[in-house]
């Protein structure tokens, strides 16, 4: 396999890696956040109005974030009916023909989401709700996660096209 090539099949797992373990550790995030508000609401009778809703953008971001990585480790569901029995290089004359799918899939998805962050850019968009937060973190982070989703698909065709020529990628 061409070094250059190599070198962005790296690059990009390492990227996924990373935003893959940040995304893990939201969960901790997450569940401090609902102590918080439990805590404040029953024993405090002090309730914040921010925590569940703060909670719920950390789990977009945390769904968002965990793409790349669950891409990268072929940790995606599958309908397993007669894949598991096919060797590695049948699996990756299937994962070929499917790939071009779920890239078409993710380039849409991309469009939609470009469109609605510049919406969001433009009416400086906000949640309607006590809080009124800003969205554009979020579709921001929708955006910057599709991009890295793309990277990793067209890096998963490089790593098929390699199992198919015999090279081992990686």
């Amino acid at each position: 396999m061409h070094p250059l090539i190599a070198g962005y099949v790296r690059w990009t797992d390492r990227i996924s890696d990373y935003v893959g373990y940040l995304a893990a550790s939201l969960i901790f995030f997450m569940g401090g956040t609902l102590i918080f508000d439990a805590i404040t609401r029953n024993l405090l009778k002090m309730p914040v109005h921010w925590a569940v809703e703060l909670t719920q953008f950390t789990l977009a971001a945390y769904y968002f974030m965990g793409g790349p990585l669950t891409l990268k480790n072929n940790d995606h569901v599958r309908m397993d009916l007669w894949y598991s029995g096919l060797s590695e290089r049948g699996k990756a004359k299937v994962d070929l023909a499917t790939i071009g799918c779920m890239i078409f899939y993710l380039g849409v998805l991309l469009a939609g989401s470009i469109s609605s962050l510049q919406y969001a850019l433009t009416t400086n968009e906000r949640r309607f709700s006590i809080w009124n937060p800003s969205v554009i973190p979020i579709k921001s982070l929708m955006v910057a996660c599709l991009v890295l989703m793309l990277m990793q698909a067209v890096s998963l065709v490089f790593k098929h096209i390699a199992t198919l020529r015999g090279d081992h990628l990686r």
